[in-house]
């Protein structure tokens, strides 16, 4: 087998399945990228359990063949070659790799050993790839952090005829898109949202439809050029729509950018645990506030207010800064107490909410 590739092209896709492939693995054999000559390009694939990810890469073949190289090895040597243009030999001895005025010839396994691609399997449909990373990315903040918050490290996709949605929470946030979008079938799965991130890496950049499979165990998304298979979460996700608020004793209507950057500048002066910063509305506006070891700081928002004025609550300045950002243009900030849920709304992504908790005090 021979095969002929631009350098940066096979870089870019042994550095994403070098991402994918466990360094200190349960099985050796995981540690390895499989490689196959196929008409048109090279498929190459990396697991570590949790993702499984089939990539194929455009190049020009002569013959056929499958090894196993190491991914991390495979990766550095690629990324290193001098040129343009990598040449990869397979025979008896290895694989021999080539550029510019380097070559080398790296030890191989048998391909047999390594896990098959797992079968889509479950109910299928179609999504938009631009709008799932979007949703994804959307509320990826939301989700927990520590090992020990279950079903909280997870992101809930919800597929509809007509709709779907994406949620996070950590018990003390939410938030979540929807994307006025049908996917073919209604599911509901949660994916961990280290699994997220991969999916998102891999088609925020991808045009057109991705064709999806929604199993018990896991979740299959396909695009033109590749194959990725996630495991799911097991357990339930929380009822979320039950602390979403529904009535709301004042709105406040402001450039959500604006609000952001007096939050990032306030927070330097917050107390470092509870991250406090007072929100306070009044019919002149919107005046935030931050105490700490090191001095307090205060700064006015222009902001329309309705309703019941005046109310100050206190918020944790880093969720309110996640929830903003990115976000452009008119926010909505509805509150249904001091001490309650409050909601954001974008004008300009309407398919996005999130919910803060105010801190208690």
């Amino acid at each position: 087998m021979r095969a002929g590739v631009p350098k940066k092209t096979l870089a870019d896709a042994a550095g994403v399945l070098e991402r994918i492939a466990p360094s200190k693995p349960s099985q050796p054999v995981l540690a390895h990228v499989y490689l196959e000559a196929v008409p048109g390009g090279l498929v190459m694939r990396a697991t570590n359990g949790e993702v499984d990810l089939e990539l194929l890469v455009p190049a020009e073949v002569e013959g056929s063949g499958a090894a196993l190289v190491p991914a991390a090895l495979f990766g550095q040597l690629v990324r290193s070659l001098p040129g343009e243009y990598a040449e990869l030999r397979l025979g008896p001895e290895g694989l021999e790799l080539e550029g510019g005025s380097f070559s080398t010839r790296i030890a191989v396994a048998d391909p047999e050993t390594f896990p098959p691609f797992p079968e889509p399997e479950g109910e299928k449909g179609k999504v938009a790839a631009e709008a799932l990373a979007k949703a994804l990315s959307r509320v990826r903040y939301a989700a927990a952090q520590e090992e020990y918050r279950a079903i909280f490290r997870g992101i809930q996709l919800e597929f509809d005829q007509d709709r779907f949605r994406a949620v996070a929470t950590d018990g003390f946030r939410l938030a979540l898109y929807d994307v006025p979008e049908g996917a073919g079938f209604s599911a509901k799965r949660v994916l961990p949202a280290r699994s997220a991130d991969e999916l998102v890496r891999l088609v925020k950049d991808t045009a057109g439809p991705l064709e999806l499979a929604a199993g018990e165990g896991r979740l299959w998304a396909k695009g033109e050029r590749f194959q990725i298979a996630l495991a799911l979460m097991e357990g339930s996700f929380p009822d979320y729509e039950r602390v979403i608020p529904e009535r709301f004793v004042l709105e406040a209507t402001l450039d959500a950018e604006a609000l952001r950057q007096a939050i990032e500048r306030l927070r330097v002066l917050a107390d470092r645990q509870s991250q406090r910063i007072d929100l306070a509305f009044s019919e002149d506006g919107l005046e935030l506030a931050a105490e700490g070891e090191y001095g307090r700081g205060r700064e006015r928002v222009p902001a329309e207010i309705q309703g019941e004025t005046p109310l100050v609550a206190a918020f944790n300045a880093q969720y309110l800064a996640d929830a903003l950002k990115g976000l452009k243009g008119a926010l909505r900030f509805r509150l249904s107490g001091p001490a309650t849920p409050s909601l954001l709304e974008s004008e300009e992504e309407p398919g996005y909410r999130a919910v803060v908790v105010p801190l208690r005090v």
